[in-house]
């Protein structure tokens, strides 16, 4: 396979499925902001976008499993049918990996959710051949699942497979697309390449918020930078949709906050968020998770910025639209 003459891979007028992972925030007294958490999942749905809870946005490597039901049991209610996703997130807890995963893909539905199988370090330990076979395991437990490739940078039992593991994973009827997020954009060309080689219905959701552009090359999306503000990557959706010149502009706005957020270390881009989302009166406090890092108050200000074009920018668009 090649990734050469990727401009002849570009999908013009293409209806693009955009899914957005949703911040947890906290208070004050670093308790967790259910309230404000509802109303941007709510913000989320409205703007067409799946929302992607317990993921590395929603803080899935920190919470208990209480807590992961409760934000379960919020989305479920505020759903109404319409499609989300949450993560199997297996990680420190004790047993069969097999039964782990097939514990939380079950629980994951019985909220009617489709589930993504979250990496963990037992999944990063076994062979690949074992690894196809944790991930068929989930398919007989799911109708219909997802699969993720997370890169180190994000959180250390990530993984990048191969494109020979890559290929055989393509093979299970029940897995219906997979989040990959190298921020690679060569590897994640490899991996459209493949999809359109031996499987054209098969999804690959961009996590590369640093090329958020991907989608233009046949990727979809399932990203923590759409977390600041859906209604923006679903504006630019519709424009890419209906061949609009005027998503270019607003691609590179939406990049550049990418590029700021998503500087190393790359974990901090939950801070970033909590800040972009408090100027913009989303959330109470821009406090992130107790046992999580921050970024620097001073990355308010080009924040506040980026906001203040966003929406003079989308503003806009929907008036000429109108």
């Amino acid at each position: 396979m090649t990734t050469q003459h990727v401009t002849q891979k570009i999908q013009f007028n293409r209806k693009i499925e955009g899914s957005s992972a949703v911040l947890l925030p906290f208070l004050a007294d670093h308790s967790i902001d259910f309230d404000s958490y509802a109303q941007n999942v709510a913000r989320t749905f409205d703007a067409g976008l799946a929302p992607a809870i317990n993921m590395d946005t929603g803080y899935a490597n920190f919470l208990s499993p209480d807590e992961k039901r409760q934000t379960l049991g919020i989305v479920s209610e505020l759903s109404q049918g319409r499609k989300w996703v949450a993560g199997a997130f297996i990680e420190g807890q004790d047993g069969d990996v097999h039964d782990l995963y097939a514990r939380a893909v079950e629980e994951i539905q019985s909220f009617g959710a489709i589930p993504i199988v979250f990496q963990s370090s037992k999944l990063k330990a076994l062979s690949d051949k074992e690894k196809i076979g944790v991930y068929a395991k989930s398919g007989e437990r799911a109708p219909q699942f997802l699969g993720f490739e997370l890169g180190e940078m994000f959180l250390p039992f990530g993984e990048i497979y191969s494109l020979e593991t890559m290929r055989e994973l393509l093979q299970i009827p029940q897995l219906k697309g997979a989040k990959h997020s190298s921020l690679d954009r060569v590897l994640e060309l490899q991996r459209l390449e493949l999809r359109d080689e031996i499987r054209p219905d098969f999804k690959i959701y961009t996590g590369n918020d640093l090329a958020v552009d991907l989608v233009m090359y046949g990727s979809d999306y399932l990203l923590g930078l759409s977390a600041f503000c859906p209604e923006a990557f679903a504006l630019r959706d519709k424009l890419w949709e209906a061949g609009d010149a005027r998503f270019y502009a607003l691609n590179d706005l939406i990049q550049y906050l990418g590029f700021l957020a998503f500087r190393p270390p790359v974990p901090l881009y939950k801070h970033n968020c909590a800040q972009f989302l408090h100027l913009r009166g989303r959330i109470q406090t821009d406090k992130t998770h107790p046992k999580a890092a921050e970024r620097p108050a001073s990355d308010t200000e080009i924040l506040a910025d980026i906001s203040a074009r966003l929406d003079a920018m989308m503003a806009e668009i929907q008036s000429t639209n109108q």
